[in-house]
C-alpha cells in the first residue's frame, strides 16, 4: 500500500507542467473578452507562443478600470514584458510592466 501511495504521488509530481518564463514581451488582456477562455467573469491572461493562459499573481484591476473602453483589458489588448512560470496551465507571474 505504502507503494502504491509513493508512486501515485510521483506521477502526480511528474504530470505537472512547470516553464520559467524570463522577461518575455507578451500580449496581455482578459482571457474571456479577447482571447476566448472559458471561465466565470473577467480575468486577466497573457499569450505565450500563440497559446493564451490566465494569470495568477495580479488582478485585472490591477492596472486600471477592466472595462476602460480606451486601455480596459476587456476592450483591448495589450502589451507587457512578464516574467514567471507556467504551472499546471496557468501562468504564474512574478512580474508584469505594461509598455505603454
Amino acid at each position: 500500500m505504502k507503494k502504491i501511495i509513493v508512486l501515485s504521488f510521483l506521477i502526480i509530481v511528474a504530470c505537472q507542467t512547470k516553464l520559467k518564463v524570463s522577461v518575455l514581451e507578451a500580449p496581455i488582456a482578459c482571457g474571456q473578452c479577447q482571447f476566448d477562455l472559458e471561465g466565470d467573469g473577467c480575468n486577466l491572461a497573457v499569450k505565450i507562443n500563440d497559446k493564451a493562459y490566465f494569470v495568477e499573481g495580479f488582478g485585472i484591476d490591477d492596472f486600471g478600470d477592466a472595462h476602460d473602453e480606451q486601455t480596459g483589458f476587456c476592450n483591448v489588448v495589450r502589451k507587457a514584458k512578464i516574467e514567471g512560470e507556467i504551472v499546471s496551465n496557468k501562468f504564474v507571474a512574478s512580474s508584469i510592466k505594461l509598455i505603454e
